[in-house]
């Protein structure tokens, strides 16, 4: 089978025999983990050793406003983007520097994607421009040293056909603006939107001219050092607004280097990782890691998320070229971006996720009542428009151009009838809840939950072996119209307690609470298939001698739309199956049975490894997913063949696979790196419930000691690190726990402390005090056909 052979191929090139040195230093000093975060950081910026002259290899920008793209087509280019411009999230526009040619073209070219302060910084021919977002104002910063005072320099604002926008000046200010009304496509919200993009050149003799409907252009020499620069600001506009106040405001003065500011305190409160393997394909996850946790912050979004689809929209470079429907966000290539923030300490980037589902809940509930058969409760669309409407709109490529998500009556399609998105959605709401601890942020989106629930239990039928069914219904966009979908089983059996608990502690909702409680034990097994005869439903209690595997539903037979693991999804994201329940020999063996494996950018098979403990496996997927799919030099990924737009959603995978790797907390039993690739030493941060940081050291697979710092006060079980051997646990040098041999032991946190976990006989302070450091990238990184940055010319 082809893909067998690729994976043995994958991990022969991993080098799976190889192993790293075994450690003998710590970071842990004192109660404190030491990292050197710039400089760790600073080890995974992009170098160029050549100018990214193409479109597909610019580099990302962004401050969770306004997005960018810059690379040097024409000397250097530019092109804004924003969140807020839909339907069609219509780009500000671009800006070129055609004078930036003597830079680009210089024989000691060199470049580099700062991620640690948000720059872009390249040099050559005794030149340098540096390129950044401001931190608190929607403005690219272009600032150029080096050229020669009395050179006329130029830049142009553009835009292209068929955009047909009012270009004006304003004093020395270009401005392009246009609004417009989401009414043409179908479930249009009637909303007007708009773009405007505004710029200004600081150097002498500065003019500004229309040069014709798409085209601006200033006309300036720089300061008599040769410094000057360019601001291009494309604010929020609607059309309601004074085009030339805001522009003025967009284009005005900030202090010095707040953007540095912004970015310097972001990283240095995110969990970091490193990771280093012999083979250097775990330094390679590392870097593609801290890849997305820049993008992940340029792109967040502000009202809505920043990206659909699985696509980085705010750092497009294909003009206003889309290959989805840009208005609609597909949730499965959500969930990875939200599992990630959370695990790297950053849950303020979920904000626009949770906003999406929040905001439209009267929508979405009269979407429901009108398409669902009247049914209570809100039946979430997968692929949802910014306003609640389940339509899926793909005119420009599929042959059905509208889809119709969430609806009784529309003809069998991908997610016709997906009807667990809710139920995800939710889970995910409870899992930020448990993460921070945040009452007000749970009472904000319980309704969510509550009517997420309310749906299910709506959509059950009762069947004449007592139990509650559903049907016709999707197993998410694989499997269409069958019945007892795994996804439903799961969303049901992952919701139901979870609503259960959550409305008794903000104390509503307790009929609901007692008809949770009725229908739990009601709720089908998950559906098997035995291991040779994968299509066939196997009866329950029919295979005890291993030989089965989890189904997609209770139609394993039906035919197959896409290529999604569906019998795993017990085990990721809905947290159903750990390695405390009896069901985890069954999950190996589907996962190892899996009819798809690894054969897409956003395929969650290194997480579901990783929850699985199949170490081998995680490593495995991420280097064939990251070889075949992150293939852009600014670390995000390509879909299929198409090279228009870049894809955040692999990475997304890898930051929530590494997090995975280093500690796991699911069910309330802390894992200490329960999932660490053979030869892979990891040294790092993961956040975990309780506003709970786990700081630990991994050499060579082998646990070299942990941190846990708690942010609340709550009881921690912990499983053992070191099964059968003593652990001691301390704080502030005193012993809470001493030489505790159990597979799992627990003490009470107090907020604010830390708590040393090591073993008994090889205590921490034996080791040689080391922090956690990295040298500077010097060059770019390749893995196969994927890449980071961009080598010399050949």
């Amino acid at each position: 089978m082809t893909i067998l052979s690729r994976v043995e191929i994958a991990v022969f090139f991993l080098g799976m025999q190889l192993s790293a040195a075994t450690q003998t230093t710590t970071a842990i000093r004192d109660g404190i983990f030491h990292v050197d975060v710039q400089r760790v950081i600073e080890s995974s910026s992009i170098v160029l050793e050549r100018p990214n002259e193409d479109l597909s290899e610019a580099m990302p920008l962004g401050n969770g406003r306004l997005g960018a793209a810059v690379w040097s087509a024409e000397g250097l280019t530019a092109q804004l983007n924003r969140s807020d411009t839909l339907p069609g999230r219509l780009a500000a526009g671009q800006v070129v520097l055609p004078g930036l040619s003597a830079l680009t073209h210089a024989a000691d070219y060199a470049g580099r994607l700062n991620l640690y302060d948000e720059e872009f910084v390249e040099s050559g021919g005794g030149m340098s421009a540096t390129v950044f977002v401001e931190a608190q104002s929607d403005t690219l910063v272009i600032d150029v040293k080096g050229a020669h005072p009395e050179q006329m320099q130029t830049a142009e604002l553009r835009l292209w056909k068929p955009r047909t926008p009012r270009a004006e000046v304003a004093g020395k200010i270009g401005i392009f603006s246009e609004d417009w009304l989401d009414d043409k496509n179908p479930g249009g919200s009637g909303r007007r939107f708009g773009s405007l993009a505004t710029i200004k050149a600081e150097g002498r003799d500065v003019t500004t001219e229309v040069k014709g409907p798409l085209v601006i252009r200033l006309s300036f020499k720089p300061f008599a050092d040769g410094h000057f620069r360019v601001l291009v600001g494309a604010p929020h506009y609607h059309g309601e607004q004074d085009r030339a106040i805001i522009a003025r405001k967009a284009l005005g003065p900030r202090p010095a280097e707040e953007h540095r500011s912004w970015w310097r305190r972001y990283w240095n409160r995110t969990g970091v990782i490193q990771v280093k393997s012999a083979d250097g394909v775990g330094n390679y996850m590392a870097n593609l890691r801290d890849v997305y946790l820049f993008v992940a912050a340029a792109e967040r979004g502000t009202e809505y998320p920043g990206t659909q689809a699985g696509v980085a929209d705010m750092v497009s470079s294909s003009r206003d070229a889309h290959q989805w429907d840009p208005s609609a966000f597909w949730h499965w290539n959500l969930r990875m971006q939200v599992a990630a923030n959370l695990g790297a300490g950053l849950p303020e980037l979920n904000d626009p996720y949770f906003n999406l589902y929040r905001e439209n809940l009267p929508a979405i509930e009269r979407w429901t009542r009108e398409n669902m058969g009247g049914r209570a409760g809100i039946c979430v669309p997968e692929t949802m428009r910014f306003n609640g409407a389940g339509i899926e709109y793909e005119g420009n490529w599929q042959p059905v151009s509208i889809g119709r998500d969430c609806d009784a009556n529309f003809k069998p399609y991908y997610n016709a009838r997906t009807l667990s998105t809710g139920a995800e959605v939710s889970l995910w709401v409870w899992q930020e809840y448990l993460h921070t601890g945040d009452r007000a942020f749970l009472e904000t989106n319980y309704p969510v939950m509550r009517e997420s629930a309310r749906f299910l239990l709506a959509s059950e039928k009762p069947g004449p072996d007592g139990l509650l069914h559903t049907g016709p219904t999707n197993a998410h966009e694989t499997q269409w119209d069958v019945t007892d979908s795994t996804t439903d089983l799961a969303a049901e059996m992952v919701l139901f307690p979870v609503v259960i608990e959550a409305s008794k502690r903000l104390d509503r909702d307790a009929e609901l609470r007692q008809q949770l409680h009725e229908a739990l034990p009601r709720i089908p097994p998950f559906p098997r298939t035995q291991l040779a005869d994968p299509r066939t439903l196997l009866l329950a209690g029919a295979d005890k001698d291993g030989n089965d595997m989890i189904a997609e539903s209770y139609l394993p037979g039906a035919e197959n739309h896409n290529v999604e693991n569906i019998g795993l999804e017990p085990v990721w994201p809905y947290d159903l199956i750990g390695d405390t329940s009896p069901l985890f020999a069954l999950a190996q063996r589907t996962f190892e049975h899996r009819l798809f494996q690894g054969v897409a950018d956003w395929s969650s098979d290194p997480i579901q490894a990783a929850r699985l403990h199949l170490a081998k496996d995680e490593a495995v997927m991420l280097a064939k997913i990251t070889q075949d799919s992150q293939l852009a030099p600014n670390g995000l990924a390509y879909w299929g063949s198409s090279h228009s737009e870049f894809y955040v959603e692999q990475v997304g995978v890898v930051a929530c696979a590494l997090e995975e790797s280093l500690a796991q907390d699911s069910d309330g039993l802390l894992r200490i790196a329960p999932s660490i690739p053979p030869g892979w030493d990891f040294r790092g941060s993961v956040f975990v419930r309780g506003k709970t940081k786990v700081d630990v050291e991994v050499s060579d697979g082998k646990v070299m000691g942990a941190l846990i710092e708690a942010g609340a006060t709550h009881k921690v079980s912990v499983e053992n690190p070191w099964p059968g051997e003593a652990v001691d646990v301390s704080m502030e040098g005193v012993k809470l726990i001493d030489g505790d041999r159990d597979a799992t032991f627990s003490f009470q946190a107090i907020g604010g402390k830390r708590y040393v976990v090591e073993r008994a006989k090889e205590r921490l302070r034996k080791l040689a005090f080391e922090p956690v450091c990295a040298a500077s990238a010097t060059s770019p990184r390749q893995l196969g056909k994927a890449r980071i940055g961009l080598g010399k010319a050949h």
